[in-house]
């Protein structure tokens, strides 16, 4: 049974927006069309604010080094290896650790 949310809890953003918001995204480099579009996709969904809960991947990340985090990246699913990077693109900006995630990724899915 779905849960009952509180109007207060609730934000209304037009799909349009974000559709638009991640085309932009996807323009400058900031995620692949891939990752947009299965953000999209969660985002309708609804799954992403049951996710916002979830511990970040890598425990104590901001206080390790950009060669600590890539030693790390071995033992994270293609999801976390997404956070990861997304995360480092939008805050730490260290480059060699989105760069190490993307490698992964890339590797995964057959280069």
């Amino acid at each position: 049974m779905p849960s009952v949310k509180k109007p207060s809890d609730l934000v209304v953003i037009p799909r349009d927006w974000l559709r638009d918001t991640l085309d932009v995204a996807v323009r400058r480099g900031r995620m692949t069309r891939d990752d947009a579009t299965e953000l999209l996709a969660e985002l309708l969904r609804g799954r992403r604010s049951e996710d916002s809960g979830d511990e970040f991947p890598i425990a104590g990340y901001d206080d390790l080094t950009a060669a600590q985090v890539i030693e790390r990246l071995k033992d994270l699913d293609t999801r976390e290896l997404r956070r990861v990077r997304d995360y480092e693109r939008r805050n730490a900006n260290r480059k060699t650790v989105p760069s190490a995630a993307e490698q992964r990724l890339t590797g995964e899915h057959g280069g």
